[in-house]
């Protein structure tokens, strides 16, 4: 009996050292090494005539679109997974013809930045770091923040790092994933336990699809589908040309190691996101607008979280009808027109 009870006791201890090991993602990271995407693979890109720019942040060079007057009040830019700043080709023209400085950088792994050729060298903290960097090196301020999937997951803990810098928050299709307490502690275990239930997926099945098989699909898949994840997640048809666009980047799996890690980082930095929660974004009182995509199943309802931040209240929050997870190629227009009134209006 006693034996019996050793075990248990020692099976629980080996239980929650591994919770306490695996609960969250490590914040200490290092330069990987890394390739660049030839510059032949983004000739002739439909609808991107934009002159690239660069800067090193942190060990890796960053690419970034830099449109309209120097002197203009400067908008950042913020893509997701799989994308690219390409996302933003459709939207950069208004903003900066309407007199802003825009900015679309691509993350570290993503268009035309450095792409480490290690997973492993990926992490959560990584983007943010290089990210906040970034802003220093352009030396923003006054800045109007839009970030759309993973551009929110980073830029609103850029924002929180360096929040002189930042002057309005415009959010679409993102959220902050947080836990706190027990879940904070369970999150991300358990959410490397159901991806690794989903096996080595090589096809998304659309009609069962769930988020673990999605995780699951990004790390393993021989092929990586982008023409048909664009193509769901946006409205209108995009052309063969358009979706050679997202692709560009991404001549051979070599390049994708952080189109294929992005999801398995989701979860892992829930208890440090509750606190900028808890902490920083309770009390962000500068303005702050919600234009989410009603055809959105995957961001649903994460709006109501960020209409309750104080800087949110009294702001023309809006559902855009129509407008999928990729809204800024659903609806540039649109989503423009609102981002350039919600900076006159504040």
């Amino acid at each position: 009996m006693l034996k019996m009870v050793s075990l248990c006791l020692a099976l629980l201890l080996i239980a929650a050292a591994l919770i306490v090991v695996f609960s969250q993602a490590s914040e200490k990271w290092s330069v990987g090494e890394f390739v660049r995407t030839p510059d032949e693979a983004f000739q002739n890109l439909p609808d991107y005539p934009f002159e690239a720019n660069y800067v090193d942040s942190l060990g890796y060079r960053i690419h970034y679109i830099d449109e309209g007057p120097r002197d203009g009040q400067p908008i950042l830019l913020m893509h997701g997974q799989p994308s690219w700043s390409y996302l933003y080709r459709h939207m950069v023209p208004i903003l900066a013809n309407a007199g802003f400085r825009v900015i679309a950088p691509d993350n570290v792994g993503f268009g035309k930045s450095d792409k480490p050729l290690n997973s492993s060298d990926h992490s959560y903290q990584m983007h943010i770091d290089v990210m906040s960097n970034f802003v220093d090196e352009l030396d923003l301020e006054n800045v109007t923040f839009f970030g759309q999937d993973w551009g929110g997951l980073i830029g609103l803990r850029v924002v929180a790092e360096r929040p002189t810098r930042f002057s309005r928050i415009m959010l679409s299709n993102t959220a902050l994933p947080a836990a706190s307490g027990i879940q904070a502690w369970l999150g991300y275990p358990l959410f490397r336990l159901s991806v690794w239930k989903e096996g080595e997926v090589q096809e998304l099945d659309f009609d069962d699809f769930s988020f673990p098989q999605w995780v699951a699909y990004a790390r393993h898949t021989n092929k990586f589908d982008f023409a048909s994840l664009f193509q769901r997640g946006t409205s209108r048809k995009l052309t063969d040309e358009d979706l050679a666009g997202y692709a560009a980047p991404y001549p051979s799996n070599e390049y994708i190691a952080g189109v294929r890690v992005f999801p398995t980082l989701v979860a892992s930095q829930l208890r440090q996101n509750q606190r900028i929660m808890d902490n920083f974004y309770a009390n962000w009182d500068k303005p702050l607008l919600t234009a989410y995509g009603t055809e959105d199943t995957i961001m649903a309802g994460r709006d109501k979280i960020w209409q309750k931040v104080p800087g949110a209240q009294g702001q023309s929050h809006t559902l855009v009808k129509g407008g999928r997870h990729f809204i800024q190629d659903d609806m540039p227009d649109e989503i423009s027109q609102l981002l350039i009134e919600f900076i006159k209006n504040n």
